[in-house]
Formats: C-alpha cells, structure tokens, sequence
C-alpha cells in the first residue's frame, strides 16, 4: 500500500496562507494526497508563528506543522507547542526546558502511521545539538516505536549539509526535504536505499520578492548596510511543494515529485 504525503515549503505570511487555503483542498483531492506538512515558522508576518496563523493551516487542511530557527521569534507559540503535537519545533534544541517536540506520529486519512521528524541544520545556524546523532539516537534507540513510513523537514542553510544529511539517513527515512533557504532546488530525486530527497522544497510566498520579503526593504542592507525591518511581499504568489510516495510496509520512497504553481493575488 503506498501513503502518499505532500509536504510544502516555508509559508510566508499572508500571501502563503492565501496561496495554501486556495490550492491543498484541491491537490488533496486530484492527487489523493494522504498526509499533508507545511513549515509553518515565517507565518506571522514572515517571522514566527502564533495560535491564530497555525490555526490558518490546520484550517486550510495542512495535518503537521514543521518550523524552523524563527519558530521562537513569538512568545506566544511556546505554550501551544507543548499543548499541540500537531506542531514541531526543531528535535536537536533539545529537552532541557525547551518547550515542544521534534517528532511526532500521526495518521494519514487512510490510516497509515507516518513519523514526521524536524531536525535544523547547524553551519551559519545557532550551533544547538547535533541533527546527525540526534537522528541516530531517535531512529536506533526509538525504531521499535517508529512507523516504517518517515519523513524529515530538515530546516538547513547549507546544500552541502542538507545533502550529506540526506544522503546519512539513506535507507533509514522515506524522505528528507529541506526547508529554510526558499529557493527550489532542481535536484528532487530517490537516493540509492530509497529515501526521497530535495535539498531545498521552496517558499510558498510572493514570487516578486526577496525570499519572501518586499524588495524596497531588503536591498538597502546589500546596498549600503542600513537596517531596514522586512515587510512580506505582494502580488503574485508561488507555491512549492513535494509529494512523496512511500511504501507504507517498507517505508521506501517510490516517487518523489515537485508541484510549483502560481496564483495571482
């Protein structure tokens, strides 16, 4: 039996959460989509994530919410991520007074059990614990527990990391796609032992924009250093996403494919 999952890129503000309520009924049905992620940690006005916008994508049919280094950027999400398991936060800040989790199970629509894990990368990143061991422990020491289909939201700034995590846990996860950057990368493909990978899935977000932000308040920091406080961008909006097959006995991807579309707004 094959569970299909659609995980969506970095959703950025208003224009993300347009773009996500518009078009996931839809993908769900025409492409029987069983379980739904989206990185949810530049929702609130392109920095963090509260209640009321994780409440957007649960609303909008998203199953799990993954996030990233910006997940703490507001305080009030804190109490929700102990309260909520339907939201992640990064599994390698720890447990030592650190609210939330960085795993969970959850049921698709069929009913197949998929672990979705978030781990964060560590080069040009807060140098927390790290993602390769923290994964060893989870995956060795918890793989009784663990459902055989497994996904990874691997928030991560450097290709070259995101690349040799993939490539680690070849085998050992159906999928790893990375998040943080909000550039696709042209480089979804099956790695040899049959774990999905895509070092980057992309924003869903204003296409016109500097990763997500207005332009006019992000060039003067390359022009001439100013600091400017970034507004999320208008107009057009670009959806990313991935979809993974998995073989829910095996936990082996069978496909992986991106969906990129545009809305206008």
């Amino acid at each position: 039996m094959t569970v299909r999952v659609l995980m969506i890129g970095d959703v950025i503000g208003k224009p993300g959460r347009v773009a996500v309520e518009r078009l996931l009924a839809g993908l769900r049905d025409e492409r029987e989509i069983n379980l739904v992620t989206a990185n949810g940690e530049n929702m609130a006005g392109g920095m963090g994530l509260t209640p009321s916008t994780a409440a957007t994508l649960f609303d909008a049919g998203v199953d799990v919410i993954t996030s990233g280094n910006h997940i703490w950027d507001k305080r009030e999400i804190y109490p929700e991520l102990d309260r909520d398991e339907r939201i992640l936060r990064p599994i390698n800040y720890g447990e030592q007074g650190v609210p939330g989790r960085g795993w969970g199970i959850f049921h698709a629509n069929d009913g197949t059990e998929v672990a979705v894990i978030n781990a964060q990368g560590r080069t040009y990143m807060a140098q927390i614990e790290n993602p390769f061991t923290m994964l060893d422990t989870l995956l060795d020491q918890g793989a009784a527990e663990l459902p055989p289909a497994r996904v990874v939201d691997f928030h991560c700034e450097l290709t070259s990391e995101k690349n040799a995590f993939g490539i680690y846990l070849d085998g050992r996860v159906s999928a790893v796609c990375g998040t943080h950057t909000h550039v696709a990368t042209a480089d979804a493909r099956i790695l040899p032992k049959g774990t999905g990978y895509v070092s980057d899935i992309g924003m869903t977000g204003p296409l016109n924009s500097v990763i997500g932000f207005e332009p006019a308040t992000v060039l003067p920091r390359f022009i001439n250093a100013l600091p400017t406080r970034f507004e999320v961008g208008s107009g057009p909006i670009l959806f990313n996403a991935i979809q993974i097959d998995i073989d829910a006995a095996t936990g082996r991807a069978t496909a992986i494919e991106r969906i990129q579309q545009v809305i206008e707004e």
